[in-house]
């Protein structure tokens, strides 16, 4: 019996009743104003979809169901002696609002590892590529692979009924999310290992058989590290271009497996996902140019000055949305002096918290000069021995998957429609600017 299925479809079937009857009562109520700015910039800040699983406030910081990031790591299911999250209990909480027991926690691992198996063709095909092809490229690839076997697709083709277009696309993100791990550390070691593949530990919970697949370290903080950073990255609400993305996707009534792979391919870009990997280039880069791994502020102040002279940004700084440091930085500072004594990288990318945020203030860069969470992932990562960079957007693909795919089941659970936003031309909107001038002098 699928307990978390059944505890989904009764919540949904009630949202679902709910969300119809204030659609018919309230419809037409306006919420919000687009400027043309907004038209203009990436529609920055529209509220315009719907997305269950978290949201984002500008100055708390991501909330899942509520729940601050904080307040998970205190509140969600561990192992037995551990201080992390289990990343299976955000997906329950994601999925039906609820923080889950230990047990249920467990139910959910045992079921991703029931359904684990990779298909054949899917190793096939990524031993197929170049080995220089970007380890991004070949997880989206990985992920589109997999459509063979989506149980969402052959029931559409089947004639299923609308309202049970929500099970199937469970099923297919269930299957999804038990195999990702597999599919990424198979990537991993085949582009930086030599090939050398580590079989699953079926005795090891979701995140930490994540860690031991990938084969970096024998150290067991690293599995913690692990659940850390597949709870922290899961979901940034609807609006981020892979989330957005994905969704989109999905509207179309496309699989999981396009669906997510098409997020994948957004994730990977250096303004979204991909930054993790360029915040270490820039700081490795800064060691390697001041030819040293303790600089002292000035020397980081001025190679910051450097880099903006140049006309770069400083990666890992700013947020289009938040306006404090990032509570995912925080989280993982906190797992750093926890675990972590006298790390170069890690000393630098504090020091750069220091630094950054008052000079990028003081030059009204940007509107949020506080670290994001790529400002801190890398050398984390770097510490315990994964210092292929290049392999960095992953994990976060990885983890991501969670979140999107949780808001993809609700999506088809809710009946939400197809998305087409009306777009503009510049001379639409110049004869708009124009009317309203003209109305205004009358």
């Amino acid at each position: 019996m699928d307990i978390l299925k059944q505890k989904f479809q009764e919540k949904a079937e009630a949202l679902f009743k709910e969300n119809r009857a204030m659609l018919k009562e309230n419809g037409d109520m306006v919420i919000d104003q687009t400027t043309i700015s907004q038209v203009f910039g990436g529609m920055r800040g529209m509220k315009s979809m719907i997305w269950e699983t978290s949201e984002l406030d500008a100055f708390e910081g991501i909330r899942f169901r509520g729940n601050s990031i904080r307040q998970l790591r205190k509140l969600l299911p561990k192992v037995e002696g551990g201080k992390e999250p289990l990343p299976e209990g955000l997906f329950w909480l994601m999925l039906v609002g609820e923080i889950p027991s230990k047990r249920e926690a467990t139910w959910l691992g045992e079921e991703w590892k029931k359904r684990a198996e990779v298909p054949k063709h899917t190793f096939t095909m990524l031993d197929a590529l170049p080995i220089d092809t970007h380890p991004m490229t070949q997880f989206s690839t990985a992920i589109l692979s997999m459509q063979t076997e989506s149980i969402f697709a052959q029931r559409y083709a089947e004639g299923i009924n609308k309202k049970d277009y929500w099970d199937a696309y469970y099923e297919d993100s269930m299957n999804l999310l038990a195999r990702l791990p597999r599919v990424a550390a198979y990537i991993y070691r085949r582009t930086y290992r030599n090939g050398e593949h580590i079989e699953p530990n079926p005795e090891l919970d979701w995140g930490a058989n994540f860690a031991h697949m990938l084969g970096v370290t024998d150290n067991p903080d690293f599995l913690s590290l692990m659940r850390l950073y597949l709870t922290i990255h899961a979901d940034h609400e609807g609006g981020n271009a892979s989330a957005h993305t994905t969704h989109l996707v999905g509207s179309t009534l496309a699989d999981p497996y396009y669906s997510l792979s098409a997020g994948m391919n957004a994730l990977a870009g250096p303004l979204h996902g991909l930054a993790n990997q360029e915040v270490i280039k820039w700081i490795l880069g800064m060691v390697e140019d001041l030819g040293t791994d303790t600089p002292s502020n000035d020397q980081i102040t001025d190679y910051i000055n450097k880099t903006l002279s140049e006309g770069k940004v400083i990666p890992g700084y700013g947020h289009a949305v938040l306006r404090q440091a990032d509570p995912r930085y925080m989280a993982q500072r906190i797992f750093a002096e926890d675990y972590i004594d006298n790390d170069p990288i890690v000393s630098i990318v504090w020091k750069l918290f220091n630094i950054v945020p008052p000079l990028l203030h003081d030059l009204g860069k940007v509107k949020n000069p506080w670290p994001n969470v790529d400002a801190h992932s890398g050398a984390l990562l770097m510490h315990y021995g994964m210092k292929d960079f290049g392999f960095y957007t992953v994990l976060f693909g990885v983890s991501r998957a969670m979140g999107v795919l949780a808001a993809g089941v609700w999506s088809r659970a809710l009946g939400m429609p197809l998305e087409r936003p009306k777009s503009l031309t510049s001379l639409a909107v110049k004869q708009i600017i124009e009317k309203s001038t003209s109305n205004t002098k009358d």
